[in-house]
C-alpha cells in the first residue's frame, strides 16, 4: 500500500473514532478534553500532519485538504455535542429548581418573648405608667446592701447559710431586689438631691430553694416611692391599680398585718382569687383571698442608712415575685415549667 493511501486510511479511521466519542462525552468537561485531545496545537491532528512531510509534493495537497475537511468535521460534532450538552444541563437546572405550587407551604417558627420576661416587662411598663423610674442593679451584691441597710441584721434567719448563696470573699447573690432601693437613694444623695423619688426595680434574684413554687433564681419587682407625707392609703393606692391592670379587672385587695423588717408597719397584700371570684375553691383554700406579696411603709432605719432624714420624708415599698403572679394570671400549677424548656409548654405560652 502506498503512503498515500496509508495516510488517507489512516485518517478516515481517525475520524470515525473521534466522532464517535465525542458523540458519547457525557460532560462539557470531557468534551473540552476531547477537543484539546483531537484538535489542540499538541492534538492527534497536528501529529499526523507530521507525516506529510514523507510523501511526494504533488500528493501533499490532498493529504491538506483531507486534514482540513476532518479538522471541520470534528469542529462541527464538537459544537453540536456542546450544544446538546447544554440544553441538558439548563433542563436539569430548571428540573431541581421547580416548585410544586400544590405542596403545602413551609411553616417558619417564630421566637416569642419567654412568658417570665413577658409578664416583668407588663409589670413594669404599669408602674411607667405611673411615673415611676426603671433602676437597675447588681445581681451579685454585699452584706451592706443587701441586708444591712435594710434594717436586716446578722441574727435574721434570712442571712443563713441554707437560704443565701454566699462567695468565699463575702459577696453574695441577691436575695431580692431591695437592694436596688438602696443604691439609687444613696445615688441621690451623694448628688446632693432630695425626694421625691419613685422607682420600679425589675431583675433576676437568687434563693437557696427548689420545689413547685419555688426556684433558686426567680424574678422580683421592687417599687418603692419616698416624698412628704406619704401614707398607707397611697400604697394601698397603687397596690389597687397595679393588680387590676395586670389581672386586667377590678380586683378587691386587703392588707393584713405583717412584719418585714425593712418596713413598718408591714403588710401582706392579699386579692380576691383570680379562680373563683372569691367564692372559695382548692387554689384559694376556701378563703376566697389570694397572697400575691410583701409590702409597707419603710422603715427609718432605712432611710438613715441611705441619708435620707426620717423626720421629713416617708415612703412606701413592696416586692412582687414575677413568677407568682404570672402563674395566676395563667393559671399555672408549677413553677418549674417556666425553667425546664418544655416546648409544649412555650408554645402554649406563646413563647
Amino acid at each position: 500500500m502506498s503512503d498515500l493511501a496509508d495516510m488517507k486510511e489512516r485518517l478516515e479511521r481517525f475520524g470515525h473514532e473521534a466522532v464517535e466519542r465525542i458523540h458519547q462525552a457525557d460532560s462539557l468537561q470531557s468534551l473540552e478534553q476531547l477537543r484539546i485531545r483531537y484538535l489542540g496545537k499538541k492534538g492527534a491532528l497536528t501529529e499526523m500532519l507530521k507525516g506529510v512531510g514523507r510523501l511526494p509534493a504533488e500528493e501533499r495537497p490532498l493529504i491538506g485538504s483531507a486534514v482540513n475537511r476532518l479538522k471541520h468535521e470534528l469542529a462541527e460534532a464538537l459544537r453540536e455535542r456542546e450544544s446538546l450538552l447544554q440544553v441538558r444541563l439548563e433542563e436539569e437546572r430548571i428540573a431541581a429548581e421547580r416548585i410544586d405550587v400544590t405542596l403545602p407551604g413551609r411553616r417558619h417558627p417564630r421566637g416569642a418573648v419567654h412568658p417570665v420576661q413577658k409578664g416583668l416587662d407588663e409589670m413594669t411598663a404599669i408602674f411607667q405608667q405611673l411615673g415611676f423610674l426603671v433602676a437597675e442593679g447588681p445581681e451579685v451584691e454585699d452584706e451592706f446592701h443587701n441586708f444591712d441597710a435594710l434594717n436586716i441584721p446578722p441574727e435574721h434567719p434570712a442571712r443563713a447559710m441554707h437560704d443565701t448563696f454566699f462567695f468565699a470573699d463575702g459577696h453574695l447573690l441577691r436575695t431580692h431586689t431591695s437592694p436596688v432601693q438602696i443604691r439609687t437613694m444613696q445615688s441621690m444623695v451623694k448628688r446632693g438631691e432630695e425626694p421625691p423619688l419613685a422607682v420600679v426595680a425589675p431583675g433576676r434574684v437568687f434563693r437557696c430553694d427548689y420545689d413547685m413554687t419555688h426556684s433558686p433564681m426567680f424574678h422580683q419587682v421592687e417599687v418603692f416611692q419616698v416624698d412628704r407625707k406619704l401614707s398607707m392609703a397611697h400604697l394601698k393606692g397603687v397596690l389597687s391599680f397595679f393588680l387590676s391592670s395586670y389581672f386586667g379587672r377590678d380586683l378587691p385587695i386587703r392588707l393584713r398585718p405583717s412584719y418585714f423588717p425593712f418596713t413598718e408597719p408591714s403588710a401582706e397584700v392579699d386579692i380576691g382569687c383570680v379562680f373563683c371570684e372569691g367564692k372559695g375553691c382548692r387554689v384559694c383554700k376556701q378563703t376566697g383571698w389570694l397572697e400575691v406579696l410583701g409590702s409597707g411603709m419603710i422603715h427609718p432605719n432605712v432611710l438613715k442608712a441611705v441619708g435620707i432624714d426620717h423626720r421629713r420624708y416617708s415612703g412606701f415599698a413592696f416586692g412582687l415575685g414575677v413568677e407568682r403572679l404570672v402563674m395566676l394570671k395563667h393559671g399555672i400549677p408549677d413553677l418549674r415549667l417556666f425553667f425546664e424548656n418544655d416546648v409544649r409548654f412555650l408554645r402554649r405560652m406563646g413563647a
